[in-house]
C-alpha cells in the first residue's frame, strides 16, 4: 500500500494486516466495548444525577445493581484501552492518504474518524485517570466525561453510516481477496485477533478484582484493593478532606425536618430498634465491597417525622463543603427497608473516616450517594 502524505517521500505499508477486514474485526469488539461502557456511564450518571421527578422512578433493587453495573462500566472501558490501540494500528496507513478531502462522503468519513478517535482517547484516558482520582486538567471531571460520551457515540453512529458498505461487505466476506495472507507478512490475522483478545482481557482480569470479589487475588494494577482501609473498607473523601473533626462534632444532634420535626442525640439514635443488612458500598471509580452495617431504617426515622408512606428524602452533611454535601433520596430509596442511618460498620462504632457519627448506606445507590457525617434528615 503506497499513501502520499502532506509532504516528503511517499510511504509504504506492506503489511497486509492493515486492511480492512482486520479493522472490521477489532472494530465489532471495540463497538461493544464502547457500548456497554456508554450505557452502563448513562446509568450512572442518572444515578448520581437523577433529573426532576425521575428520582422517584429509580429502583433500589436489586440490591447490588450499582455495583454490578459500575464494575461492568470500568471493566468494558479498561478492555476498550487495547482494542482502541489495536484498531488504530490497523488504520493508521489510511489516516495519512493524500487528498485529505476526495468528496461530501468522505469530507464526512474523516470528519467522523477524528471526532471519534479525538472523542473515544478523551474518553478512556480521562476515565483511567478517574479510577486513580488522579485529576491533572482544570475541568471538572463529571459533566466533561458526560458530554464527551455523548459526542463519542454521535461520531460513532455517523462513522457506521458511512462506512456502513464496507462493514457489510467485510462482515459478510464479500472480499475474498482479503482472506489470504502471505508467509511474509508475519502473524496471520487470526493470530494477531489472538493476541490483541489476549491483551484486552489480561488487562481486564488484572483489574476487575476491584470490584469482582473472587478475582482479588488476580488483580495487578487496580488502583484499589477494596479489602484495605479502616475497618475493612477503602476510604474515598477522608474525614480531614472534609475538615470534619472530632472537635467540631461535639454535641452533635441528628435533625429531622418535617410535619413532627424532632432532634436525636447520638445516645437516643442508639437506643432505638437497630437492624443489620449487608450491603455493598460502590464507588464510580470501580472499586466495591460489600460490608455489615447496623443502624435505624431511615423510613422509621421519617415516619417519627410524620412522613407517608410515599415520602422522599434530603439528607444534608455537617462538612463545611462538598460537591454530595446534600442529596436526595426518591420514594424507593427512602422507603427501602435496607436503607438505614447507619451507626456502625462491621460490628464496630464507625470510624471518622467512615462518617460516625451517623451515615447513609441503601441499596443499588452509588458510594458519593451514601452522604456520611449526616446532620439532617429532610421530609420532601
Amino acid at each position: 500500500m503506497r499513501l502520499t502524505p502532506f509532504s516528503g517521500p511517499p510511504l509504504t505499508f506492506t503489511a497486509r494486516l492493515h486492511d480492512a477486514r482486520t479493522a472490521t474485526v477489532i472494530g465489532r469488539l471495540l463497538g461493544l466495548a464502547v457500548v456497554v461502557c456508554f450505557a452502563t456511564g448513562l446509568l450512572s450518571h442518572l444515578l448520581q444525577h437523577p433529573p426532576g421527578r425521575l428520582a422517584d422512578l429509580l429502583p433500589s433493587r436489586p440490591s447490588w445493581g450499582y455495583r454490578f453495573t459500575q464494575g461492568l462500566h470500568v471493566a468494558s472501558g479498561t478492555a476498550a484501552i487495547p482494542l482502541l490501540a489495536a484498531k488504530l494500528w490497523a488504520v493508521y496507513p489510511r489516516l495519512f492518504a493524500w487528498p485529505p478531502v476526495r468528496s461530501v462522503r468522505h469530507a464526512l468519513e474523516r470528519l467522523s474518524v477524528a471526532v471519534l478517535v479525538a472523542a473515544g482517547i478523551f474518553e478512556l484516558v480521562t476515565g483511567l485517570l478517574n479510577t486513580f482520582q488522579w485529576y491533572p486538567w482544570a475541568f471538572s471531571f463529571v459533566p466533561a466525561h458526560h458530554a464527551v460520551g455523548w459526542l463519542l457515540m454521535g461520531a460513532l453512529l455517523l462513522h457506521l453510516a458511512v462506512q456502513w458498505p464496507r462493514i457489510r461487505d467485510h462482515f459478510t466476506r464479500r472480499s475474498p481477496g482479503t482472506l489470504a495472507l502471505p508467509a511474509a507478512d508475519g502473524p496471520d490475522r487470526r493470530q494477531l485477533l489472538a493476541a490483541v483478545a489476549a491483551g484486552a482481557g489480561a488487562v481486564t482480569l488484572t483489574t476487575v478484582g476491584q470490584s469482582v470479589t473472587p478475582l482479588g487475588p488476580l488483580e495487578l494494577f487496580g488502583p484499589r484493593s477494596p479489602a484495605h482501609g479502616p475497618q475493612g473498607l477503602p476510604v474515598n473523601r477522608t474525614a480531614a478532606a472534609a475538615r470534619v473533626t472530632v472537635a467540631s462534632l461535639t454535641g452533635w444532634r441528628l435533625a429531622v425536618a418535617g410535619p413532627r420535626p424532632y432532634v436525636l442525640t447520638l445516645e437516643e439514635l442508639r437506643r432505638m430498634r437497630q437492624h443489620e443488612v449487608t450491603l455493598p458500598l460502590a464507588c464510580v471509580e470501580g472499586w466495591s465491597t460489600s460490608a455489615r452495617w447496623t443502624g435505624v431504617r431511615v423510613r422509621d426515622l421519617l415516619e417519627l417525622a410524620g412522613a407517608g408512606p410515599g415520602a422522599r428524602c434530603r439528607v444534608v452533611s455537617v462538612e463545611a463543603a462538598g460537591a454530595y454535601r446534600v442529596t436526595e433520596m426518591g420514594r424507593a430509596y427512602a422507603q427501602d427497608p435496607l436503607t438505614l442511618l447507619a451507626l456502625g460498620l462491621n460490628g464496630e462504632v464507625l470510624s471518622l473516616d467512615h462518617g460516625y457519627p451517623a451515615r447513609i448506606i441503601a441499596p443499588n445507590r452509588p458510594g458519593v450517594l451514601q452522604t456520611k457525617w449526616v446532620g439532617r434528615l429532610e421530609v420532601l
